[in-house]
This record gives structure tokens, sequence and C-alpha cells, in this order.
């Protein structure tokens, strides 16, 4: 026995050394852990930094009635929700699934780490000993990341070292955490930090894009999957792995029956509900007005920037001016009009037998797509740039045939194609732009940049630039009546050479089908139907430089040279931008420019900006609504009549409703366009080939009143058929005095009971 007592002793020694040692020590290494000792551990996070974590917060583009645009602008799709705003099947799916002590610790489970400690000494694991305290400094601080700034003499080379400072880290975050925020801001932290798969980051998030709800309207099994994903994401998903999902959800919700949550008889028979997923995509090719989400974007960059904050991760709420009615009717009138403006020009095409890419006589292009089209594509620049331009590689794997899913009307098809045939097929779809706007605020109300975003990702709105044809021409004639004359002067539709300094040959016009009638006509008749010939005329009489005038005092932005060919619409307008410009004549001559962001706030509901808008008095009131007069004839005798004995929009003498409008079509049919104004709305549309070459054979079949009214007229149908929107027929208002004679009997009349001539001095204005 004696032999034993030194041993005995040597061991009490040791062990009470060893105690004193665990005492001192690991205070002492978490002093050290938390100071990051000679950069040993890498640093923590400051208390400034535990109070405001950056977050990554997903900032939300708003219609001007408050409904989410999409799923926004974020580099993690985040969307923060208060601990009010969970629910309780959320809350209590998460405690049993993860932390039921949440509620009596400071962050360190004892009970849990003893647990896994002792599974892990008896390879019997246990489980994980995270509390959500830890797993939310986890989340919110990368504790597991090591940079290369953070390597040191015992972080970043051993992975046993790695985990056990990490792991403290976690303790010693978890507890500041406990300090700072009450348990309820940290469920909610933990809910607006954790993944869910399908760049869902958040719970808001995954509630939204898994089952179309907001949090506190997910039922037990709907919060019991979304808690038990959290211990292994892609094995759990409900999408992609229902039966993992399932099996999951039924620990869970058995978790939450024995801690007291859910009653028995109600997880019995829940347990053997399938799992169902409403899969709502949260990218920007589903959803609400994607074109005008992509643009908007563009502007609020450098708008954000300019203000002190991150588009993508500062939460921002950005309210912008768009309808969700309007946009919803926009979308249906552009889709249901180009269904059948396609269909016509499908037929059309199988008929004729033709090349898709023609001149405006209708003869073929040989080799347009090879020359002018392939090569402008991104698939051709890659491969020239990887094997050359001249080498066989390239045409080999333009033309090989590969799986893909291509765009049809009919919905998205699996097919066989290579690229070449590829760009081929989508070139042969009609693209179009619609875009509707408040003329007296300027407010842009409805946006539609093509026919699919998730296919044709340009937009026609904005970025696109096409010649506008007689769409022009209201500039023109506002231009001659600021200048004096009535819409009642007369001019007679015949041939016209207009000589042009320093060229040898004159302008001579051609009316559309290439006839002139001889007979004498109002300016008011003449642009209601087009006529090209008194067009020049007008522009004859004021000069072109008058008209550029005009036009830019009226809202045009792009270049326009002072030529005379301009009156017929030669240079290429933006959508946007016509349709502001019209909208002047509906806003008493002062022109607004159009805009789509009202305003923006913060993550803390702060305002930091809103819009002024940009006001410039371009033309006098009297010559705004004479304008407007004009411009109605077109719907009651001209090429825009169809608004009224087609849709219905207004009555036969508009006594009920004033629209006017304007229809535009270009030389050889490639672009229609049509722009209809009333006292509340502006709209727009145009419709046209990706290529100016691709267009229907015969003019008639592409002109604006067939291609780009319809979109009009269906969507002003929607308008006036929905109360809620307040927009209601009305007249425009005349002005009190007017100083010029617009009823064109009473014009003829004095006209012929004059004795003196009357001159009109162009140089007045």
């Amino acid at each position: 026995m004696k032999s034993h007592k030194p041993m005995l002793k040597k061991l009490n020694i040791l062990l009470w050394v060893g105690f004193i040692l665990f005492i001192i020590g690991f205070p002492a290494y978490l002093w050290a852990v938390s100071n990051n000792t000679k950069n040993w551990f890498g640093e923590l996070p400051s208390y400034s930094q535990l109070e405001n974590p950056d977050q990554n917060l997903t900032s939300l583009l708003l219609t001007a009635d408050g409904k989410p645009l999409g799923s926004g602008y974020y580099r993690n799709n985040r969307n923060p929700v208060t601990y009010d705003e969970l629910g309780n099947p959320l809350i209590h799916a998460l405690l049993a699934a993860e932390d039921i002590r949440f509620q009596n610790h400071s962050g360190i489970d004892l009970e849990s780490m003893i647990r896994v400690a002792y599974g892990v000494l008896t390879f019997s694991p246990k489980g994980g000993g995270s509390t959500i305290s830890q797993q939310l400094a986890k989340n919110l601080f990368n504790t597991r990341e090591i940079r290369e700034e953070d390597k040191g003499l015992l972080k970043g080379h051993n992975r046993f070292l790695d985990q056990l400072i990490y792991k403290t880290q976690e303790w010693i975050l978890s507890v500041r955490l406990e300090r700072s925020y009450t348990k309820e801001e940290i469920m909610a932290m933990y809910y607006n930090t954790v993944e869910f798969g399908n760049n869902a980051y958040g719970v808001k998030s995954a509630a939204r894009i898994y089952f179309n709800k907001f949090p506190h309207e997910l039922t037990v099994p709907e919060a019991a999957i979304l808690a038990g994903m959290q211990k292994a994401i892609t094995t759990y998903r409900p999408d992609i792995n229902p039966e993992n999902s399932m099996q999951r959800r039924n620990v869970v919700m058995s978790q939450m029956v024995k801690y007291d949550f859910l009653d028995e008889k109600a997880y019995d028979s829940l347990k053997q509900t399938p799992v169902e997923v409403v899969l709502n995509r949260q990218d920007q090719n589903y959803g609400l007005a994607q074109y005008f989400r992509e643009e908007a974007r563009k502007d609020l960059g450098n708008l954000v920037s300019s203000l002190g904050y991150d588009l993508y991760g500062d939460g921002l709420k950005i309210y912008t001016t768009i309808d969700h009615r309007m946009q919803e009717y926009a979308e249906i009138a552009v889709d249901s009009a180009m269904r059948q403006v396609q269909q016509r020009f499908d037929s059309l095409l199988s008929r004729e037998e033709r090349y898709l890419w023609i001149d405006g006589d209708g003869r073929a292009i040989a080799g347009f797509l090879e020359k002018n089209v392939i090569p402008r594509t991104k698939a051709y620049r890659s491969l020239v740039e990887k094997y050359g331009e001249d080498s066989d590689s390239v045409d080999y794997y333009m033309n090989v045939r590969k799986r893909m899913t291509v765009f049809s009307w009919q919905g998205e098809k699996d097919t066989l194609m290579s690229t070449v045939d590829s760009i081929r097929y989508y070139k042969q779809f009609l693209q179009t732009g619609f875009v509707a706007a408040d003329p007296k605020t300027g407010a842009i109300k409805a946006w539609v940049g093509g026919i699919n975003y998730k296919h044709f990702k340009y937009d026609h709105v904005r970025q696109g630039k096409r010649q506008p044809g007689s769409l022009f021409k209201p500039f023109v004639y506002a231009t001659a009546v600021e200048q004096g004359y009535s819409p009642c002067y007369t001019f007679k539709d015949e041939a016209i050479s207009i000589p042009i300094p320093g060229q040898s040959n004159p302008w001579s016009p051609q009316n559309a089908e290439s006839r002139f009638s001889g007979k004498e006509m109002t300016m008011k008749e003449a642009m209601a139907q087009s006529v090209n010939s008194i067009t020049a005329r007008v522009m004859d009489r004021v000069k072109p430089e008058k008209v550029v005038n005009m036009a830019k005092r009226l809202g045009i932005e792009s270049s326009i040279p002072p030529y005379y060919s301009i009156a017929l619409g030669t240079e290429d307008l933006s959508l946007q931008e016509v349709v502001g410009a019209y909208g002047t004549f509906a806003n008493n001559g002062t022109h607004i420019e159009p805009y789509f962001i009202s305003h923006i706030e913060d993550k803390y509901g702060n305002e930091i900006y809103r819009h002024v808008p940009r006001k410039t008095k371009a033309i006098n009131q009297d010559v705004a609504y004479v304008m407007l007069n004009m411009l109605q004839e077109t719907v009651n005798s001209g090429s825009g009549a169809r608004l009224r004995w087609m849709y219905g929009l207004v009555d036969e003498k508009q006594e009920e409703n004033n629209i006017g409008a304007k229809t535009g079509t270009t030389q050889n049919a490639s672009d229609g366009w049509f722009v209809s104004i009333t006292n509340e709305l502006i709209t727009g549309a145009w419709v046209g080939g990706d290529d100016r070459s691709i267009h229907f054979t015969y003019w008639p079949d592409g002109q604006g009143a067939r291609t780009a009214l319809p979109i009009v007229g269906l969507f002003m149908q929607s308008v006036y058929a929905d109360t809620t929107l307040g927009i209601e027929k009305s007249l425009f208002e005349r002005p009190e005095n007017l100083s010029m004679e617009i009823d064109c009997e009473r014009f003829q009349q004095a006209e012929e009971s004059s004795d003196s001539s009357i001159i009109y001095d162009d140089d007045i204005y």
C-alpha cells in the first residue's frame, strides 16, 4: 500500500494543477481570443458592429401603392421581419428544432455542450450544441470564413485549432449579442440571416418563394419545413427533395409535440399531409414589370450612390410611379395584341414564301444574317476571340446543334437547335414597346419593354430608338399653329419639290401609297390622314430650324438635324421621349419630364429622396389646345378611327369623351407607332422587327393603326373598365378667349367674307 501513496499524491497534485490551470488558463484563453492577442485569432466585431450588423438587406422596388415589383435588388435576397411578423408556428418550430432552452440561457447552453462533449468522448454524437444566438453570430459575422488577413500563428493552419477558435469566437459573440439585444430581437435577426436556397435569404423571402405567403401566414407544417431546412438546406429543400423535406418536417413537428407546442392529435393528422410548395421564383425573369425593373436599376445605381447608400445591401424602399393595375393591363394588352400581329406576320411570311430580311421593295437581302446579324452576337465574338476569325472552329460551334429551351407564343419549348438556327428563329418575332404616363405630373404608370423579358432582354421603351414616321408630324403642325396658321388653313394635296441648298436634287416626298388626290385639305384633315405632301408644304412654310426648336421645347432629347425630311419622321426617337413630348399638349403647353422614381426610404423608414418634377413652359395654352383639337380628328376620321369603332373608347362626335391620337409608320413599314392622349393618360406603343429590314411586304399590313394601335386600344378599355383607378372619360378644356378659329366651317365663311389677305409671318416666333 505504501508504494502507491507517492503515485496518488502526484496524481492529486496534477489534478489540482490542471484544475488551477483551467480556472486561470481558460479565462485567459477567452480574453486572448476576445482581444485577438498578437493577431493570433482574428478580429471580432466591435460593439458598434454588433449594434449595426451588416446584413446585406434587399432594396425593394415598390409600386405607387406599395406593392413589391419582383424581388428587388440584392446581393442576397434578404427582406427583414420583426419578431411580431413571424407568427407562433415559426417561433415554436425553431425553438423545438434548434434551441428549446433559448429563453433561459445567456447565449451558451451548458447542458447542450455537456451532452455534445459526452457524445464525442463516447463516440456517440448527440447532435449540435449551438444555440440560436451562436448560430446568429456565425451567420452575421462569418466566423468560419478564414481570410488571408486572418491567418496567424494559430489560425488558418490546423483544422482542430481553427474549429476551437471559431467555436470560441461564437461563444463570445453570442454572449455579447444576448447583452445587446432582447430574445425577441435575436429570434427575428436569426430568421432574417439564414439561407433557404432558391436565392432566398431570410424567412420573409423564403415564405414568399416557397409558399407565396407572409411569415405570419404560414401553417405549422410550412413553418416546420422552413425551420427544419437549417439542418441541411439542399437535403431538405421542399422543391427538389420533397420526401426528405417531409421526413424532416415531421421530426420538427414531433419535437413541437414533445415541448407542448403542438397537440399530438393534430400532429397525427398533419404528418400525413404531403409537402405542398407554390414555387414563386424571385429573379428578374419573373413577376410584373420585368423590363421596367431593369431600366429602373440602371438609374437607381447612380442615384442611390449619390445619396450615400448601397442599392444592393442597405434595404431601401424605392417607391415608383407604376400603378400595378395599369401595369397588369398593359402586359395583358401587349400579350393579346402581339399574338395576333405575330400570327398575321407569320402567315404572310409563309404565304409569300419570302426571306425574312427584305428591302423596301420586298426583295430578299442576300447574306443579311451572316453579314449583319451573326457577327454582332456575343456567341460569335466569344468564339472569334478564342479561335480566331478565320478558324473553322467558329463555323463549327456556331452550327452544331444542342439542347435549348426557346420562346414561343404557345409557351416555352425544348428543342435541338444550333446557335445560328436560334438566332434566325428569334429574329422572326416582332417586338414592341408600350408606356403610359400622367401628362399632368409626368409620372409613368405602366411600362412594357418587349414581348418576353426572359428571352428578349432589350428594352424598346427607352433603349430602342427608331424612325417615328408620321408621329413626328404634330411637331411640324404645332410650329405652324404657333406661327399663326389655323388648323383650318388649306393646302392642296399634289406633288411638291422643294429645292435644298447645296444639293443637286430637290426634296420630293411621296404620299404613303404614291398617290396625290389633288384635293384642297385643311391642316387638321391632312395631319389626321398623314398626307405627306401637305406636311411637306407646311414644313416649307415654317422651316426645319423652327421645327427642331419646337420638338426640343416639347421634350425631344435625341439629336435632330434641321433637314426638310425630318417632317416625315426620318430621325430615330425613343418611345419614352415621344410620349413625354405629346404629354405637353395635354398639359396646357407645359412640358414635364417623364419620371418613374417617386421617393426612397431607408431601412428605418426615413425619406432620403423625393423626386422634384422638371417643368418648362414649351408652348402657350392656345397652341396646346389647338393641337389637341387637331389630334382628335385622327380618331374622328383619320388613321386612329379604330379607337372609336373597334374599341368603343369615344362616341362618334366625341361629345362624351375626348381622345387625341396619332399613328406613325415608316416608309417600308418596319416601324408602326401609335400615341393616344386624354386628360389623364398619354399612352404610346411601337411595333417592329429587331432589324429594320424585317417588316411586312405590303405597307398597310405594317402601319401603326394595325400593329401598335390595338395595344393602346385594349389597354384603355381595361383602364376605363376599372373604376378603382378613378380614371374617367372627360373632355378637353377649351381656353377662354381662344385666339384661333378651330371650327373650319366658320373659318371658311370668315375667309370668304374677308376683303383683305391674311399674311403669316414666319419670323414672329
